[in-house]
């Protein structure tokens, strides 16, 4: 059993990011420790749940945030996506957890998924605090990405848009925005995914927590800049696993097998033959396990 706490830590800038701590009620600590993220444009609400509980059913100390500018963390501009200030942001989450009585300083793992698995190989090659990585279906090449996402005709204007949002900030506008999912071409958006809805529909969000419908197109132009594969053979000798689907979508599954076979010794490859959102569903129990299993060993 678990006690589930709501916590605030307090980040760069004057924000809280809002998070949930869960504390082992059995055994004796201090415990080693797992910090948490949720994926782009996406809330702690929507499946970490099931992966922290069972963390801690494990023994332990588990602390799952949600990105400044989403939920209830703060920030002025709704939706807005940095995948640098979310790492700074995470950086700082980690040394809320090094500072907690309950926690073993020197037992301390990340999981991350989807575009914060792309954080968490970042961070896993650059914060030497952390003893044991697991990454699920993780961004590797933001370019690559957007590439395959966009279809060449429609890159043009894609990049028009890019400009012209910058040229509209400078003039004083805010940041213009995009929806995060829609299936009608008509319709601006980041992902144009049925999983990715049916994804949402299974975990609708609490009453009180917004749902991030829009994000800024901005957070799309950094996404695509964004190459976190660059350090995936730095991780080491940070212990790292890697959780691959072979029918993902979102983030293609050849570009994590490369680097994984980048990747320097101690790695894992635990490959799922599934979609990107089945990783969290249909597949839950299969990855939390997998990702259990490697912090026991290594934490």
């Amino acid at each position: 059993m678990t006690d589930r706490i709501d916590v605030a830590i307090p980040v760069e800038g004057g924000i809280h990011l809002h998070a949930w701590l869960y504390i082992p009620t059995s055994g004796e600590g201090p415990y080693p420790a797992i910090t948490m993220a949720p994926g782009f444009a996406s809330l702690k609400y929507r499946a970490l749940s099931g992966y922290a509980e069972y963390f801690a059913s494990l023994g332990f100390v588990v602390v799952v945030h949600d990105h400044r500018n989403f939920g209830h963390s703060g920030g002025e501009i709704r939706g807005d996506i940095d995948p640098w200030q979310q790492i700074a942001d995470w950086r700082r989450v980690i040394s809320y957890v090094e500072s907690r009585p309950e926690v073993d300083a020197d037992r301390i793992g990340l999981w991350g998924t989807s575009y914060a698995g792309g954080h968490g190989i970042v961070l896993g090659a650059t914060d030497r605090r952390l003893r044991a990585v697991s990454v699920q279906v993780p961004t590797i090449s933001g370019f690559e990405q957007s590439l395959r996402r966009v279809k060449p005709e429609d890159r043009a204007a894609v990049e028009a848009g890019y400009d012209a949002d910058e040229r509209a900030q400078l003039a004083g506008e805010p940041p213009a925005r995009r929806a995060v999912v829609s299936l009608d071409p008509n319709v601006p958006a980041a992902y144009r995914s049925a999983d990715m809805i049916a994804y949402q529909a299974r975990y609708p969000l609490p009453d009180g927590v917004e749902n991030p419908d829009t994000i800024t197109v901005r957070s799309s132009r950094r996404a695509a800049m964004y190459e976190p594969g660059h350090f995936v053979s730095r991780v080491s000798p940070t212990p790292l696993l890697m959780i691959v689907a072979t029918g993902d979508e979102t983030t293609p599954p050849d570009l994590a097998l490369d680097a994984y076979d980048r990747a320097l010794e101690p790695k894992r490859l635990v490959v799922i033959a599934d979609g990107h959102f089945h990783s969290y569903t249909d597949h839950l129990d299969e990855t939390r396990h997998a990702a259990g299993m490697w912090f026991l060993e290594h934490l």
